[in-house]
This record gives C-alpha cells, sequence and structure tokens, in this order.
C-alpha cells in the first residue's frame, strides 16, 4: 500500500502546485491513500470549505490542519461537519473538530492522527499522552496508522517518532516549512521524517514575501507577512510504502518539486 502526504500548503501558490501536480504524482505512485496539511491554505492563515473541499476533488481523502487552524473565522461554520479535516487532537476538551479519522480503502481501514507540539508554541494538552490514547484506540481497528505532528522543534518530532515506533505506520513532521534529509525506518518499522516541508512560494522565506520577514530581523518591529501570489512555487511531500500485513513501511521516499528539482514522470 502507497500512501502520500503533501506538507503545509500556502496559499494560492502551493493550491495551484496541488492541482498541477496532485494528478502526476498519482499517476506515477499510484498512492491508495493521499493526505495534504492545508492549515495555510488560506492565504497563509487557515482554511476554508471551499479550499477544504477543492483538496478532495483534486484527489485527497483527508486534510489536516496545526496552530493555525483557527485563523480563519470561517472553519468554525463547517468544521464540525467537515468528514475528512483533521485539526490537533491534543487541544482542549470540547474544541470543535476532531483529531483522529478512520478512513475506508477497500479492504485497509486506516487511521489519521493530527497532533500539536508544545515546545516554543501554544501550551496544548500533552500530544504525547494523547498519542498514547488515541494510537490504543486505533490499533483496536487497524494496523495502519499515520501521524501528523505538527511541531517546531526537531528535538520533540524525534521524540514522538522513537515514542510511537512500532505502533504506528508513519510518523510525519510538519510546521517549520523546510523539508529535512532525515527520512528514514526506526527499528520498529515505523517511517519517520522531521518535516515534510512546504508546498508554496519557493523564492519566499517560509512561504511569505521575503522583504517582509528581512524587515522584520532588521528592525525587530511588528511586520504584516503575506503571501506573495507571483513567482515560482514548489511541492513538498513523502510516499511511504506500507506492508500491507503489519502496516509498518518498507520504504519511504522525498519528493521535492521546484525549477531547481524538477518533476520526471
Amino acid at each position: 500500500m502507497h500512501l502520500l502526504f503533501i506538507g503545509d500548503v500556502v496559499g494560492s501558490p502551493g493550491r495551484d502546485m496541488v492541482k498541477e501536480y496532485l494528478p502526476k504524482l498519482k499517476e506515477k505512485y499510484r498512492p491508495q491513500l493521499t493526505i495534504i496539511n492545508g492549515e495555510n491554505a488560506a492565504g497563509g492563515r487557515g482554511i476554508t470549505e471551499k479550499i477544504y473541499r477543492g483538496f478532495l476533488e483534486n484527489g485527497a481523502q483527508a486534510v489536516t490542519l496545526g496552530n493555525h487552524a483557527w485563523d480563519n473565522r470561517e472553519i468554525f461554520e463547517f468544521i464540525d461537519e467537515a468528514k475528512y479535516l483533521i485539526r490537533p487532537a491534543n487541544f482542549p476538551k470540547d474544541t470543535p473538530g476532531k483529531g483522529i479519522v478512520f478512513l475506508k480503502l477497500n479492504e485497509i481501514e486506516v487511521a489519521v492522527i493530527n497532533l500539536q507540539g508544545r515546545t516554543f508554541m501554544n501550551p496544548l494538552d500533552c500530544p504525547f499522552q494523547k498519542a498514547d490514547e488515541l494510537v490504543s484506540l486505533a490499533q483496536a481497528r487497524t494496523p495502519f496508522i499515520f501521524v501528523d505532528f505538527h511541531a517546531e522543534v526537531t528535538s520533540e518530532k524525534q521524540a514522538m517518532g522513537w515514542f510511537l515506533d512500532g505502533r504506528v505506520s508513519a510518523v510525519v513532521g510538519t510546521h517549520t516549512h523546510v523539508q529535512t534529509a532525515d527520512n528514514r525506518i526506526l527499528p520498529g518499522g515505523t517511517g519517520y521524517l522531521t518535516d515534510v516541508g512546504m508546498t508554496g512560494p519557493y523564492d519566499g522565506i517560509l512561504g511569505m514575501e521575503r522583504e517582509a520577514v528581512i524587515k522584520k530581523f532588521l528592525t525587530s518591529l511588528p511586520v504584516r507577512f503575506e503571501v506573495p501570489n507571483d513567482g515560482r512555487a514548489q511541492l513538498s511531500a513523502v510516499l511511504f510504502e506500507l506492508d500491507r500485513k503489519t502496516g509498518h513501511t518498507k520504504k519511504i521516499e522525498r519528493i521535492l518539486i521546484n525549477e531547481d528539482h524538477p518533476f520526471y514522470s
């Protein structure tokens, strides 16, 4: 079984890359399941119902979120009815939405879990305790368990990978928007990547206009960050080949598409 995960989609440049390249990636890799992190998809801040539905129409089966999940207030109007939209599970009790979704793919059921780190981020419930709870719940139904861990620091992401090794199919980090080169299969069979990277502007800084970001560093004054809508773009993703009996990762491959790394069908 093949699982494709596309990293943090930022603004219209990211959405355009998904629309253009997801069909090509599907044709090349034939994934049974495609997941997109869309927490920056609406102008770099949150997601709308139209964008969420657009990802499903483009070929995704699930959309994960992160710390910017609530930046676009429209989300409160549809998140509870959005069956395949997953926000971090370790938000406090009674937060709208859900942190785990079970997807039926022919004879295979896959659990998709979204968690958020706490180091240098908002203080949420413990992601490790929530992971333990949800993974135990998922294991009662399926060995195919995917975790999007939306976190700031590499140590917290690595800790989550080792914490869940052997219990889940894959742990992939999101949030920092720069693809890391440490893809590996941990000893227990869990595929791991510290950060899948960003899908959006290639010549910005983490998807934002670079002039504003540089000004912020130069002056330390408040600056409004905007997503550049013109210029080159990129797509960052990771592909897992999962064992159909154990759910463990047999192969992991990073995918990066931009002008310096052209896509070959």
